[in-house]
């Protein structure tokens, strides 16, 4: 049985005292999201609106007849937690605007040339959190959400491999953003598949017949970033000999990804963020502005604590937060290690022309016990790299292994000691040189400025099992 988002009624409170503006705002709401708006015109009119019957959403200008858009946000908020909140700004209001998100407002709009243009876009991100926190509540309530057979295949397909309940919440999760155009936030450490959830978005959802782009920010050249998002013109700077369309018009129509998105600096956050809110950008030396229509999905590993600790702007943070996804880390789903590792030892097997391969059980278990710091993507190396050494027919024992696999303690990289962390170090190091030196020991002892006696001790004080030099002496 597919896990469907609940479907609740829609219903749009407008708060502004200039009627016409509102009935513009009004008109273009209903058609665009298809909810029922009422509008009002001072705030204690709009209370009583939201004490008697429930408001999905609720838009509240900042200077009203009877009180201040803050007070306003507030009082709502304390009546009304489950309603969304979106605070109407005038330009310049950039810090009102921050002080309404510490306050609890699903977003904000501020009041430019393409106002009703983006009150459509931040209304329709607003209904998307309504959204999640209905299914994020459903989840609640079960160990995990049961997904068709037939999404799970098309997520396979794609590279997700996962049957976990943390695995099946981000599918799930992943098929419902799929269907909205709602932007998205993939949190989730290194190596754990952001690129893939959002290439799985972008190819399920209404935009997959257009450019997916990829761009790793912290990648970016910092001199270079606004030209790479936004594109420069002829002679705008010193080397620009030809127009650069840039990386949102490659994507238009489509999805632009960008991974890594706490690692921009605050300039390049500000220039992001006034894209994202006017839905237009100025290329690099340009006059007039270029709309643009494409949706995107940011990822990064530590974007909440960057905003916590002020290294990342809380107004972006809340543009890109409307629809998180958090992917689990390899060690909480460990009970999926021996299938994704078959998956792997497959695909790439395939790939490398060796044909068939199996793991033997002691493998296996050396396998699922490690913590996987890397996650999958570490993982997926490791089997690449036994396959590679592999011979036609094998079954892949733990000689083949890399040094630090044959520990028989792997600590979580959460409880590691120091201690733990130096024998982590020493083994990694050791097996890096055995590697470097074909597994020759002697050779390998005086590189590292020990006898070979020496290295045979230190090999048992950290309990580890050397394995046997590939096609050779071990001497």
């Amino acid at each position: 049985m597919l896990w469907t988002t609940p479907v609740m009624p829609r219903s749009v409170l407008i708060i502004e005292d200039d009627a016409i503006l509102a009935r513009s705002l009004a008109a273009r709401l209903e058609d665009a999201v298809d909810a029922r708006v009422t509008h009002v015109r001072t705030f204690h009119e709009g209370l009583r609106v939201v004490e008697s019957s429930f408001v999905d959403c609720a838009l509240i200008d900042y200077k009203l007849p009877d009180s201040d858009g803050l007070m306003g946000l507030r009082i709502i908020r304390q009546r009304s937690p489950d309603s969304s909140v979106i605070m109407i700004t005038g330009a310049g209001s950039e810090e009102i605007a921050v002080e309404a998100m510490k306050l609890g407002a699903a977003d904000y709009v501020v009041k430019t040339g393409r106002f009703l243009e983006s009150v459509t876009v931040v209304v329709r991100r607003a209904l998307g959190q309504r959204v999640l926190r209905a299914i994020q509540s459903a989840s609640c309530d079960r160990p995990a959400p049961a997904v068709r057979e037939e999404i799970l295949e098309a997520y396979h397909r794609l590279g997700i491999v996962g049957d976990s309940a943390s695995m099946l919440v981000a599918i799930q999760l992943a098929e419902d953003a799929a269907r909205s155009d709602v932007g998205v936030l993939i949190e989730g450490d290194t190596g754990t598949g952001k690129e893939l959830f959002a290439r799985a978005i972008h190819s399920r959802g209404a935009r997959a017949a257009r450019a997916f782009i990829a761009v790793n920010c912290a990648a970016l050249p910092e001199a270079l970033v606004e030209s790479e998002l936004f594109g420069h013109v002829r002679g705008s700077f010193s080397g620009a000999d030809r127009d650069h369309r840039g990386l949102f018009l490659e994507a238009a129509g489509g999805t632009l990804f960008l991974d890594e998105v706490g690692e921009l600096s605050f300039p390049a956050q500000a220039k992001l963020l006034r894209a994202l809110e006017d839905r237009e950008i100025r290329p690099v030396g340009g006059i007039r502005g270029r709309s643009i229509d494409v949706r995107v999905i940011a990822a990064g590993a530590d974007i909440r604590a960057r905003t916590a600790e002020s290294r990342f702007r809380m107004d972006l943070f809340h543009r890109l937060h409307v629809f998180p996804i958090h992917l689990p880390a390899l060690r909480e789903r460990r009970e999926e290690i021996p299938r994704l590792a078959q998956h792997f030892l497959r695909k790439i097997a395939e790939a490398e022309g060796k044909t068939p391969l199996c793991f033997d059980s002691s493998t296996m278990d050396a396998l699922s016990r490690y913590a996987w710091p890397g996650n999958v993507r570490e993982l997926q190396n490791v089997i690449h790299q036994l396959v590679v050494s592999a011979k036609v027919g094998e079954s892949i024992g733990t000689s083949r292994l890399p040094l630090y696999l044959h520990s028989p303690r792997h600590p979580e990289a959460s409880s590691s000691t120091l201690r733990d962390i130096v024998r982590e170090v020493e083994v990694a190091t050791i097996d890096a040189r055995l590697r470097e030196h074909g597994y020759h020991r002697t050779a390998t002892a005086a590189s590292l400025g020990l006898t070979r006696e020496g290295l045979w001790q230190k090999l048992r004080q950290l309990g580890v099992h050397l394995p046997r030099r590939i096609g050779g002496s071990s001497s």
